[in-house]
């Protein structure tokens, strides 16, 4: 096996050190091309040396393993490493000190030198000199991410024992690559923080002893070596195949549509998986994601593999501090805040990133503007890492170290950064996905970096103007290096081009607001990822019918325009100045605007009927205001092309000038006829025009009613982040709980301590003046006594009740005077809540009308020994109103329900059993009250017909309510009579209730003046 160049192997040292020295140098070989072999990085620290041993003991000999390693490990500077002549002794592997430019080869293992850092491009290895301080370091994560960069899916990390977290962005680099990596068991390594680390980011796929892991890594490569005797682009179609059936496995247990995800990634992401299972055939691997719930998860975790870090692109976030983040801040009012959101945050490196930002800039102007950020994922494990806010040393690298003293607190011993408490409340964490759920609005700032390059250009192209839709007039959207806003310049204004900053132009065409059930996810049978199987569709040239439909069209003299449903002009043909002018005010492209007098009500009348009936509409003989002519207007809906992909909404208005001589819509007919005649059919055929014009406005009602469903969809997003705010809130709460676990730990420690008597005095006045703030602040009156019922302490708004000043400290509470009006027996109550230890609770009132829930409690201290009471006074007074309301309200409704003339019941709606009655409606029925209540009316054969009241409900079904539908009814004595029945539904308490009114029109149907139903 040849040498790799440059590179002496530990048993030819002393042949080479022999060679005289005017003998030539051998030969440099040529270049070979770029390894096709795993490159396993291995990196240590403390302990590693243990770990090394194991690993290589167990590399296998026969045969070969046929991949690299090398061995990464921190060393003293100053100190020859002896690190090669060690691992020399424990495997068959040819080991090397690395030099400058050595060509990796397989079946060999690399050592790094001290004092250089490492790494890898085009199959060679480099050395670096430090260019930081020693302890600042981090050779592991600098390798990592150049053999990530050079080997993408062959790249292989493996983190071992040691101290600190070298390794964790080295890891999350490997992933990103597609590459693998292996972490060494906590409990097996001298030191676990480095192992901890990397599994601390969930992207670890196998955690072992490093005598296990050899073995590992042949698994890793049996696949590959499977596949090696087939076409690699022919393993990639049989994956794409196979895609969206997994995608609908996705979908049904993860809820999330991968189906509009690029296929490249896909394939490759599925690759990975199939490497790591051992899985050589596609249609295999789908067989096993239907038995492994668990592989989903698995697969839907490489799907999320994040793309992020404190201030990635520095250059492109100096530009958002000096050109966006002034004019943000500059822009809202002080009592807004500045919205922001970051969408696919990931573990929230760049919303906190932002969040600095905002912060610093804020604080240099001194003023209160307050800083709102939404940041989403779909990742929910990468949000809760998210909302810990906590990171391993090694973003010191990429965060100045005045920022991490200002908005980190460092645990040395867990070797993590903690976001303080001031930073992390400016951040909303929510799990979200963009496609599927409703956006925010009313944004200030979009940041959607590196996420849309993993989407189809057709979701793309329904994403992007979402953003705009949830940005504010002149917002800014913030994309990542490799995307762009594509074919939507005209909703943005490039405010960077380099670092893809946009500014939402304002009021720009196109720009609707976006449906959000267009974003809405598709059922699992539809996931159907564009353009996997083949190339892209082929474009056919212009043929000789496309050139005789453009002769034809500038042969034809008639002008006409292309317009939606609702009006608006999309394209326009010919010259339509004699039938179209511009409207007065804001431009306005919508024809029904632009019309002229004369054509106008025809125009919208025909429109409407062309989109109801989907028919060509004629109005001939129309004349426009100011026109010498006569022009006969159609409009048509716009013919599907032969793909048949036409939107179905598209009408076709056409404007053809009437022949001279041609009759008028609403001439008088020339032949000789009556005056009267002549003005009954002008005046017929008016009242036609008049009627298709309010069919028109019917119509124009049903599409205000599509404008309140989009009113309604805009809610919908507000109450996404409500609900996003609420999630933040469960998360404070399970934050504050801990930290008053840890309040009550270090209380209990206090308590052991009886030294220092002086620092437990000032903890103590501390304490005191915390707590008279706290009672100050609840706003709840508050009054302490002890077991004489002598006043010991009140809180501030106790005053509003019992006249109290700060001398009747100390008075019994019995004579002090309140203005509580009919209660005089607080002393006696509190003297029998000590005797009995049972809390009591009375509303009270005062003599100014406001109303109190009174709780007198047992004062209770740490060691359960009662020491007095407590007597609190919380405002119900606007409860108490609202009762007295409600109260009201009922009685007047049993008020008018009995005293109604006409037949009132009240039922369930569920069953139909009668709750109630009144008096007209046992009189129309023959039954009293007492008989009819628990059974339904089908049951008292109140119908003549029973199928008329199942109609009747299935009305009440469909539309809402039923209104006077005539129906038979027959009595308890047989006899005939005739009701108008109405049916209302009642939300009430605890189940919902159906009103019954039965108006009786028996005399005037018997009098003829009531026609049959």
């Amino acid at each position: 096996m040849p040498k790799p160049h440059g590179v002496r192997s530990h048993s030819q040292r002393n042949t080479a050190q022999q060679r005289p020295a005017d003998s030539p140098a051998p030969p440099e070989a040529a270049a070979p091309p770029p390894a096709r072999f795993p490159i396993v990085g291995l990196g240590a620290s403390a302990g590693g040396l243990a770990a090394f041993e194991a690993f290589f003991s167990a590399m296998p000999t026969d045969p070969a393993p046929g991949l690299a390693v090398v061995l990464v490990q921190h060393l003293a500077p100053d100190h020859k490493s002896l690190l090669s002549d060690l691992i020399t002794r424990y495997t068959q592997m040819r080991v090397f000190d690395i030099a400058d430019g050595m060509l990796i080869q397989p079946n060999c293992a690399y050592i790094i030198p001290p004092n250089r850092e490492l790494t890898l491009s085009d199959g060679a290895l480099h050395l670096h000199k430090p260019t930081v301080p020693h302890s600042q370091i981090r050779p592991i994560d600098s390798f990592f991410q150049s053999l990530a960069a050079d080997q993408r899916e062959r790249a292989i990390g493996v983190v071992l024992s040691g101290a600190g977290s070298d390794g964790a962005l080295g890891v999350q680099a490997i992933k990103r690559a597609g590459g693998r990596v292996i972490a060494q068991t906590p409990d097996s390594a001298a030191y676990d923080s480095m192992p901890r680390s990397a599994i601390a980011t969930g992207l670890v796929d196998a955690i072992l002893p490093p005598a296990a892991m050899p073995a590992q890594l042949i698994a890793f490569m049996e696949p590959a070596a499977h596949d090696a005797a087939r076409s690699p682009s022919s393993q990639t179609r049989t994956i794409a195949e196979m895609l969206a059936p997994i995608c609908a496995i996705l979908h049904d247990q993860t809820g999330h549509d991968f189906g509009q995800y690029k296929a490249n990634t896909l394939v490759r992401r599925i690759e990975r998986r199939m490497s790591l299972r051992q899985i050589v055939r596609a249609d295999a691997y789908l067989a096993y994601l239907q038995g492994q719930p668990a592989e989903v998860t698995s697969l839907f975790r490489d799907l999320l593999i994040g793309v992020t870090s404190f201030f990635r692109d520095p250059e492109a976030f100096s530009v958002l501090t000096s050109q966006v983040i002034p004019r943000l801040v500059a822009g809202v009012g002080s009592s807004m805040p500045v919205r922001v959101w970051v969408c696919g945050c990931s573990t929230g490196e760049e919303a906190y990133t932002l969040a600095m930002l905002f912060q610093e800039h804020v604080e240099a102007l001194g003023q209160p503007v307050k800083i709102q950020i939404f940041a989403t994922d779909l990742d929910a494990l990468a949000i809760e890492q998210a909302r810990a806010g906590s990171y391993p040393d090694s973003i010191a690298a990429d965060v100045a170290p005045e920022r991490l003293a200002r908005f980190f607190t460092h645990d040395a011993e867990g070797g993590r950064y903690l976001v303080r408490k001031s930073l992390r409340d400016l951040l909303v964490f929510s799990a979200q996905d963009v496609i599927a759920d409703p956006p925010f609005s009313r944004l200030d700032l979009v940041s959607c970096r590196n996420v849309l390059i993993y989407l189809s250009a057709e979701l793309q192209k329904r994403v992007i103007p979402l953003f705009h839709y949830a940005l504010k007039p002149a917002g800014v959207l913030f994309l990542g290096t490799s995307e762009t806003i594509g074919d939507f310049a005209s909703l943005f204004a490039p405010l960077d081009r380099t670092w893809k900053i946009y500014q939402r132009h304002v009021g720009a065409p196109g720009a609707a607001r976006p449906a959000l059930g267009r974003l809405s996810r598709r059922p699992a049978d539809a996931v159907k990822p564009p353009g996997w199987a083949g190339a892209p569709a082929r474009v056919e040239p212009r043929d000789l019918r496309a050139l005789a439909e453009q002769a034809l069209l500038e042969h034809v003299a008639a002008a006409a325009a292309l317009v939606t449903a609702q009006g608006e002009i999309l394209h326009i043909i010919g010259r339509t100045g004699s039938f179209l002018e511009p409207a007065q005010g804001d431009a306005n492209m919508n024809i029904l605007a632009m019309a002229r007098d004369g054509l106008r009500r025809e125009l919208t009348i025909a429109l409407h009927k062309a989109a109801a009936q989907r028919a060509p509409v004629r109005y001939p003989g129309l004349r426009a205001a100011g026109a010498s002519t006569h022009v006969d207007l159609t409009v048509r809906p716009a013919t599907p092309g032969a793909g048949g992909d036409a939107p179905a909404d598209l009408f076709l208005v056409v404007f053809e000038e009437a022949p001279p001589g041609a009759p008028a819509a609403l001439s008088v007919p020339s032949a000789p006829a009556a005056a009267a005649d002549q003005r009954i059919a002008a005046l017929e055929q008016e009242l036609r025009a008049n009627q298709d014009y309010l069919q028109a406005a019917l119509e124009q009602m049903a599409q205000t009613n599509d404008a309140l469903q989009s009113a309604n969809e805009e809610l919908q997003s507000t109450n996404e982040e409500l609900q996003s705010t609420n999630e933040e809130l469960e998360t404070s709460q399970e934050e504050l709980q801990s930290v008053n676990e840890e309040l009550a730990t270090v209380n209990e420690e206090l308590r052991t301590v009886n030294t220092e008597l002086q620092h437990k005095v000032a903890d103590l006045v501390r304490a005191n003046n915390d707590m008279n703030n706290l009672l100050a602040g609840t706003g709840i009156g508050t009054l302490f006594v002890d077991f004489q019922l002598q006043i010991a302490r009140f809180t501030p708004s106790i005053t509003q009740i019992i006249n109290l000043i700060p001398t009747d400290v100390g008075r019994p509470v019995g004579d002090i005077a309140s203005t509580l009006v009919g209660y005089d027996r607080l002393a006696a109550d509190v003297q029998a809540v000590l005797d009995t230890l049972i809390p009591q609770e009375s509303e009270v009132q005062t003599r100014g009308g406001a109303w109190y829930l009174m709780r007198i409690r047992p004062y209770r201290t740490l060691e359960n020994v009662i020491e007095g009471a407590v007597i609190s006074f919380i405002d119900i007074t606007q409860r108490k109103q609202i009762e007295m309301a409600l109260s009201s309200s009922e009685a007047k409704f049993a008020k008018a329900f009995h005293a109604s003339h006409d037949g009132l019941a009240i039922s369930r709606r569920a069953d139909g059993a009668l709750l109630d009655v009144n008096a007209s409606w046992e009189a129309l029925a023959g039954y009293r009250r007492p008989e009819a209540l628990g059974r339904t009316m089908l049951d008292l054969r109140l119908f003549a017909a029973p199928a008329e009241w199942q109609r009747a409900l299935d009305q009440l079904e469909a539309y809402g309510a039923v209104r006077d539908t005539n129906i038979e009814l027959r009595d308890r004595a047989g006899g005939q009579r005739w009701a108008l029945v109405s049916v209302e539904p009642l939300d009430s308490e605890p189940e919902p209730c159906l009103l019954t009114t039965l108006h009786d029109i028996t005399e005037r149907r018997l009098d003829g003046s009531e026609s049959g139903t």
